[in-house]
């Protein structure tokens, strides 16, 4: 007696259909360039999907950067008539910034070339080592050859924001996948400028959003 249902010649094509499920899958888990699920986080992936463990250890994107004015050291001086002239003063610390990626304040030779592309992104070469603001005393000898109210002053310009690490995981010999390394998809980073060091006065405005500017608020004029 023949069976009253044919045979079912799709099973092979289901398995091969749910095996290819289940690997990508297990790339999804895993945070692979080109799954589904990674295409909804924010942040860039690499030009290619894949990659080649050999050749492309890893790549780097700077997501956002914020460069704002930081007064690390200031002194205001109150030059009377009669005590102009030269003078030697030591500023007090009223703030600092030191390079971190991560929150880490250990910077590694890739955290290195990140910092390469900060520098690139901002227009300015940025601190790329470990390195603090609150390493050094600032006293120096000023001249002050008007009298007035002056605010002396080191300062420089804090670079802070996020950033995003592929590596490549090997695949097979030649071939790999992107994978994000970084903490929770985005990592984050400060460093600064060279220190800037100067005078300025009430009797002179000076532009916003520089160090000067930052230096002379300070004054209360």
């Amino acid at each position: 007696m023949s069976s009253p249902h044919p045979p079912n010649r799709r099973r092979p094509l289901r398995r091969a259909m749910a095996s290819s499920a289940a690997l990508l899958t297990a790339f999804t888990s895993f945070g692979l360039v080109g799954a589904t699920a990674a295409a909804a986080a924010p942040v860039p992936a690499p030009p290619t999907a894949f990659c080649n463990p050999a050749v492309d250890t890893e790549w780097t994107e700077v997501l956002s950067s914020k460069v704002e004015p930081l007064v690390t050291d200031f002194l205001a001086v109150n030059v009377a008539d009669g005590t102009t002239g030269q003078r030697t003063e030591t500023l007090t610390r009223v703030d600092s910034v030191t390079t971190t990626v991560n929150n880490s304040t250990t910077i590694s030779a890739s955290a290195g070339f990140l910092f390469l592309k900060v520098s690139a992104k901002v227009g300015f070469d940025v601190q790329k080592t470990t390195s603090s603001t609150t390493t050094s005393t600032v006293s120096t000898t000023w001249y002050l050859n008007k009298p007035g109210y002056y605010g002396l002053y080191r300062g420089t310009k804090k670079v802070s924001g996020e950033w995003v690490q592929y590596t490549c995981a090997r695949a097979t010999g030649t071939t790999g996948f992107w994978v994000n390394t970084s903490p929770g998809g985005k990592g984050t980073y400060t460093t600064y400028d060279v220190p800037e060091l100067g005078t300025v006065s009430c009797a002179s405005p000076e532009p916003a959003g520089t160090v000067r500017g930052a230096a002379r608020q300070r004054l209360s004029c």
